[in-house]
């Protein structure tokens, strides 16, 4: 049998393309983690602003839409710091 050494690199190239290109996947996946993270947090807020202004009367939710709309502000914080914590990861292993 003849070995060609050419495959070896051709397997080395493959090997650092396929890294590259799961790199690729998961700062693509972790954008749409971070857009998850924004649209419940609008979600949140159309819902405690649309009970606030529906039922102006109400204590109840009065109560809860103002939970809501302070929640969704955590919410999106929470998605901003997840995001760029994990974008600094995948950068570090570049």
């Amino acid at each position: 049998m003849t070995e060609n050494p050419g495959n070896d690199a051709g397997i080395k190239h493959d090997s650092t393309e396929r890294d590259r290109l799961a790199r690729k996947r998961t700062a693509l996946a972790n954008e749409r983690t971070f857009l998850s993270y924004v649209r419940t947090s609008i979600m949140l807020f159309a819902t405690g602003a649309t009970l606030l202004k529906l039922f102006p009367s109400s204590y109840v939710t009065i109560v809860i839409g103002i939970i809501l709309t302070g929640f969704s502000l955590f919410v999106l914080v929470i998605g901003i710091f997840r995001f760029k914590a994990m974008k600094s990861k995948i950068s570090n292993k570049q």
